[in-house]
């Protein structure tokens, strides 16, 4: 018997859906009645590949099916995409030029610096990072190989609300955070990096989307396994893939089917969004929203109080709720709740009721 499940916040890994870990339980010890689970699996067998197969095209099919993309699985996480693309795509005299809207546009942009070359194309640092820069202050450089953005910024609680158009030069985008949360063009984009541990599935495969002209060749002087061709040729299965991550990647984007794909998607993340915003607005200055109105996420709610003494006190009274994951990040402090795909709109309900009547308590 399921015992109670806890209220999900953690910003990630995080919450996954009941539905998929529920499935992915049935067939665990045995796999489509091959006697094996599939983590047992050689991934150059049939039925591995066929499951590994089913996710890029379920993944493309939930994307519109855009035409001349390819969809590759990479470990290292996001992290390694911050050195992959430089040393991929910074051919002599090329820098990448980076969009700096936080902690993680701040990683990304020094691996570039390490790899080769980057540059400034805008910057929200005078807003303390608590604002998208406007669409028209992104300049690239003149000799710029991409632009590059972070959609969404887990720490500050920004993102995107609409992205910029850079006509030929190709636009990459971090979407660790908020991929496959809502509707979007895919053809602005040239290549689109996500670790899948928020809201595509566990930890431990890193999915990429690029176009097939970006990836098909790469320079030689890298290492081998640095190279997206290297990953093209072989349809991401040069080496041992994470296998059972990619396997829950395809059953977390089946349940995206069921919601609607990304249209049913959308509509549930901002209902569950408008729900906490209203509660921290409504609340008369004791919460208070950190991003600016423009700017703020549909998947990370950052939040203050008037006190960090006060913050404490309501993230050790929520903690003896059942609320995980409500402290703000280590480098800003206070409060966050994350608020993925997979997380229902029953627990922001339940914390919703938690932050009132903790006001009328404490207020």
């Amino acid at each position: 018997m399921l015992s109670k499940r806890a209220y999900n916040f953690n910003a990630g890994p995080a919450a996954l859906p009941l539905e998929v870990l529920e499935r992915a339980q049935a067939e665990f010890v045995d796999f489509r009645e091959t006697g094996m689970s599939i983590m047992e699996m050689s991934h150059r067998g049939a039925v591995y590949e066929s499951v590994h197969n089913e996710a890029q095209e379920r993944l493309l099919s939930l994307l519109g099916n855009p035409t001349g993309y390819k969809v590759l699985f990479i470990q290292g996480g996001a992290t390694t995409q911050f050195a992959m693309l430089p040393l991929n795509f910074l051919s002599e005299g090329k820098v990448g030029s980076y969009v700096m809207t936080g902690s993680w546009a701040d990683k990304a942009f020094k691996e570039a610096k390490i790899a080769g070359g980057a540059h400034v194309a805008a910057t929200s640092e005078d807003k303390k990072f608590l604002a998208i820069p406007e669409l028209g202050s992104i300049k690239p450089a003149d000799n710029a190989a991409y632009l590059h953005i972070t959609s969404n910024e887990t720490i500050e609680g920004t993102q995107y609300q609409e992205f910029p158009d850079t006509g030929s030069l190709p636009l990459i985008a971090d979407m660790s955070s908020d991929i496959l949360s809502r509707s979007f063009d895919v053809s602005k984009f040239g290549l689109i990096y996500a670790g899948a541990q928020k809201n595509l599935g566990p930890s431990g495969v890193t999915v990429v989307l690029a176009k097939e002209e970006l990836i098909a060749e790469s320079p030689s002087n890298i290492p081998t396994i640095l190279r997206y061709s290297t990953h093209y040729k072989n349809n991401s299965l040069y080496n041992t893939p994470p296998s059972y991550s990619i396997y829950m990647v395809n059953q977390v984007l089946k349940w995206i089917e069921e919601q609607g794909g990304l249209a049913g998607i959308e509509v549930k993340n901002r209902d569950k969004a408008g729900l906490l915003y209203n509660t921290i607005d409504g609340s008369g200055g004791f919460y208070r929203g950190v991003a600016e109105q423009g700017s703020r996420s549909i998947m990370n709610v950052t939040f203050r109080m008037q006190s960090e003494e006060l913050e404490k006190k309501f993230i050790k009274a929520s903690e003896q709720e059942g609320f995980v994951g409500l402290k703000g990040h280590r480098s800003v402090g206070g409060l966050r709740a994350s608020i993925y795909n997979a997380v229902p709109y029953e627990s922001i309900k339940a914390l919703t009721d938690f932050m009132n009547h903790f006001q009328k308590t404490q207020g």
